[in-house]
Parts: C-alpha cells; structure tokens; sequence
C-alpha cells in the first residue's frame, strides 16, 4: 500500500483510548476521519465514548468538518483488525518504555507498509522506542498536549532510524489534520514544551513544600499574570519588550545578572507524603466543590475563548465525509 498524500488521509487508526488516545480520537472525528480505535482494556469503549460525548460541544465551538460524526467511530476487538486499512496510526499507550517498544512493533507488523506510525509519547525519544520494529523508517512522535482534541499544538520528531520524509509526511497530516505543527530536528529528552512546563512544575511543587505559596497562588499567579502574556506571544518575545525599545539585548544587558540570583530551584523535590497531601488537598480546595467533568467544561471553554479572542480560532475544516 502506498502512503497517501496527507490531504487524501481518510482512515485514522487510534491505539490506546486513555485520555490522550481518547481525545486524539475526538479531534480526529471532528475532522471528518474515520477513526478506528483498540484499547486492551476491557471498560475501554464506554470510556471513550463518554469522552467523546463530552468533547463534542468544545469541537461543535470549534467547527466541525463536513461529515463529522461521532457515528464515524469504531473500536475494533483485535490491534491487527483496528490497523489493517489505517492510513495513518496515532499510538497513545501508557509511558512504559518497553511497553511502547513492544506495541510499536505490533504496529509495524500489523500496519500496511509505508503507513507511518506516531507515537504520543510525552517523554522518550523515538530512537529508544523504534529499536524492535522490522520497519523502524516510518516511526515518529506526534507529542500532542492534554486535550489533544482542543489544544492545538503538536511536535513531531523522528528517531535515528525514521527516514526523514516520514517526519515530513507527518507534519503534513497533523497540518492538514488541523493541529499547529512544530518540526523538531533532532531529539530533545521531553521535546520542548514539556521541559518548559516540567521547570515550571518543580519550582511549584517547591514553593508548596516549603509553605512559600499555596495551590491557589500558585495558579493564580500564572492565570492572573505572565500566562496573559503567554497565550499569545510567549516568554521569550514578552521578555524582549521588558528591555523597551532595546528589545531582548536591552533586557539581557539589565536583567542579565540576576540570572545568577536564587530564585529558582530547577532539582525536583522530594515528594514525600507532606508534600503530595498538599499538593492533593491544595488541588482539592481550588476545585471549591466543582467535578471533574465541571472543571474539564471549564478549561475546554476557556481554551476556545482564548483561541477566539486572540484570532486563533481553526478555521471550519473542509474535509468530505469518507
């Protein structure tokens, strides 16, 4: 089988129906594809249906391609039935490295040759995950962030052994697909994203453990402050106009010493049981009695009305039904 134009993708097969398999599933759905998905977990279906339903309105918000249906979906009792006509596999199994090792494999063998293979790996390099696969060329990473069916972005990267125009292809479909792509050229141990939101992270998880800022200010301090900022120009342009009309040398010129200053503690903490009751019980308290399921409609139209007041918003895709 040949690999198609990525425009011309109609049959996505999604492995894993967790909450980023399942929400790979529902982007996919709202943009016209016929979705596929096998989860070895016996509750699986009902899980991602439920998901699904609950991400329809956010996508409805979105713009549904022509066609879009959650009827589109299918979940297939075997991985060699859910990938024998996939024309493009979205991976999303839990981050165990020989589990991802193992399943990639399956993938390989069970996929039609040249069909690539993506991996929603969050941390491991695709040179550690490819090295059973009998056709480790068309393996990537398609890192997606939570929910993949809502937050735009997605970095795709290959490992030592993926040929190049895999890597392309794939950048192509998450495009055409409707996502906001970076290409990455070469490895990067937790990609980019991630190691900016793990540094983040630790510096929190410090400041609680040592009574400094609770939950609340800690969320508040980036949803109230730099994170307006960040939505739509990020740290490094936003630091640029801190230096005026010198721009980022300005600013490195004054601000460049106090990088020296203690501020931040990059080590991660200790997570004793201190610190993960606070971190729990804080998370608890933020919430103030609203459920997950209130919390998740929340962030989804947060997310949409950011995307809308900052000119982002996808335009409807044009996909025909399959």
């Amino acid at each position: 089988m040949a690999r198609p134009d990525p425009a011309d993708v109609a049959r996505v097969t999604c492995v894993g129906a967790g909450v980023i398999g399942g929400g790979w599933a529902a982007h996919f759905l709202a943009r016209g594809y016929d979705v596929t998905v096998w989860d070895p977990a016996p509750d699986a279906e009902p899980r991602l249906r439920r998901l699904v339903e609950a991400a329809w309105p956010a996508l409805t918000q979105l713009g549904l391609a022509p066609g879009a249906d959650p009827a589109r979906l299918k979940v297939a009792p075997t991985l060699e039935e859910a990938c024998a006509e996939a024309e493009f596999v979205q991976e999303s199994a839990p981050e165990k490295l020989e589990l991802k090792r193992d399943l990639l494999a399956r993938l390989d063998a069970a996929t039609p040759p040249g069909v690539v293979v993506a991996s929603s790996t969050s941390g491991y390099p695709m040179t550690d995950m490819q090295t059973t696969a009998a056709d480790p060329g068309r393996l990537v990473v398609g890192h997606p962030f939570n929910p993949p069916y809502l937050i735009p972005l997605v970095e795709v990267v290959g490992g030592e052994r993926t040929d190049p125009d895999a890597v392309a292809w794939a950048a192509r479909f998450y495009e055409a697909a409707g996502k906001s792509v970076l290409t990455m050229d070469r490895e990067l141990p937790g990609f980019v994203a991630n190691r900016l939101q793990e540094a983040l992270w630790r510096e929190a998880l410090h400041m609680v453990a040592n009574g400094e800022a609770t939950v609340r200010d800690i969320d508040a301090s980036i949803t109230e402050g730099p994170g307006l900022r960040w939505a739509f120009m990020g740290p490094c342009l936003t630091f640029a106009l801190a230096g005026g009309e010198g721009g980022m040398a300005h600013m490195l010129d004054h601000f460049g010493e106090s990088l020296k200053s203690p501020w931040t503690r990059l080590e991660a903490p200790e997570l004793d049981r201190k610190l993960y009751d606070g971190m729990v019980d804080g998370c608890a308290e933020a919430a103030a009695g609203r459920s997950h399921a209130d919390l998740v409609a929340e962030r989804d139209q947060g997310v949409i009305d950011v995307l809308r007041a900052t000119g982002r918003l996808p335009e409807p895709p044009r996909r025909s039904a399959g």
